[in-house]
């Protein structure tokens, strides 16, 4: 029963495992550790490191909260930038995801390699020899071929796309989009 009256008479059931409570603001201890290694800090895992972490997480917090008491959250500039920043991380997400697919989906055969190979030395672009040739044209053919899949990948996007541009509200006074 004196656990739950403490409990109570703090504002709210407190979680066994916050490390931090700022306000109404809590840290739990996996939330403190995975801040403190992603973080410069986290780079020298000591006493003094975690002091110093630790003291520069409580100032971000109490910035933080001072920002929201200030209605600073709902600014139109800060909304703009957070939309910024989520589509930069979502496109970074979706072309590092799209870029390992294809990574794994790209292909050269020693036939293909060799061509390659036999044409370079027929126009005089090498005099190296083939085994050490190799693996640079299979690079190289790989990076290629990576490419025209991303390629075909963005064509088909347009494709199932409805896009529609006003090239006048577009264009600059300098004579269109499409430099006319």
């Amino acid at each position: 029963m004196i656990p739950a009256f403490l409990a109570a008479c703090s504002g709210g059931p407190k979680r066994a495992d916050t490390v931090i409570k700022i306000n109404n603001y809590e840290i739990t201890r996996a939330e403190f550790e995975q801040e403190f290694k992603d973080s410069v800090f986290g780079r020298v895992d000591s006493a003094q490191s975690r002091k110093e972490f630790l003291d520069n997480l409580i100032d971000r917090i109490l910035i933080l909260e001072e920002a929201q008491k200030q209605g600073l959250d709902n600014d139109p500039l800060f909304l703009k930038m957070v939309e910024k920043f989520w589509a930069q991380s979502l496109l970074k997400l979706a072309l590092e995801k799209k870029s390992k697919e294809i990574a794994g989906a790209a292909l050269v055969s020693d036939k293909t390699i060799e061509e390659v190979y036999q044409k370079m030395m027929a126009e005089g672009k090498t005099t190296r020899p083939y085994e050490e040739m190799y693996q640079q044209i299979k690079w190289e053919m790989i990076k290629l071929q990576e490419s025209q899949m991303m390629s075909q990948w963005l064509t088909q996007l347009h494709k199932s796309a409805v896009i529609q541009v006003n090239k006048d509200l577009v264009a600059n006074n300098k004579g269109g989009i499409d430099g006319k």
